[in-house]
């Protein structure tokens, strides 16, 4: 199954997602769940995360991912965001603070989530 979501934030406007069960199916599902969902933006590198009101076990959790990654990070209760490089990677793919369980992928051009700062809002919803 794959769902389609926005992510939407005053800076981007919105930007196409999609949220799979292949791989994680607990997750995923977990966040579909909690839709719609809006938080405070943390940046550390090119990744976003903010907090949501779930919590999931890891679920074939992993540290490195691509970039375009939607994933939840287990030990902050967070929505990950990986756009490129994090203070973790060694090469050039994102690298997690922590292991997180993959559950999507961005379908658009992620070059706009360099506009969104720390502290800024982002809205999370079924498109």
């Amino acid at each position: 199954m794959e769902k389609k979501i926005q992510i939407c934030s005053h800076q981007i406007g919105s930007i196409e997602a999609l949220i799979s069960d292949e791989k994680n199916p607990l997750t995923a599902q977990g966040i579909l769940r909690a839709l719609p969902i809006e938080s405070k933006v943390k940046l550390w590198g090119d990744e976003i995360y903010f907090s949501i009101p779930i919590h999931i076990q890891e679920e074939e959790s992993q540290l490195e991912v691509e970039i375009g990654t939607l994933a939840y990070w287990p030990a902050g209760d967070c929505f990950c965001i990986f756009f490129g490089k994090t203070p973790a990677s060694r090469g050039n793919l994102p690298t997690a603070a922590s292991p997180v369980n993959v559950f999507g992928r961005i379908v658009e051009d992620i070059s706009k989530l360099k506009k969104i700062e720390d502290g800024d809002l982002i809205r999370v919803e079924e498109a």
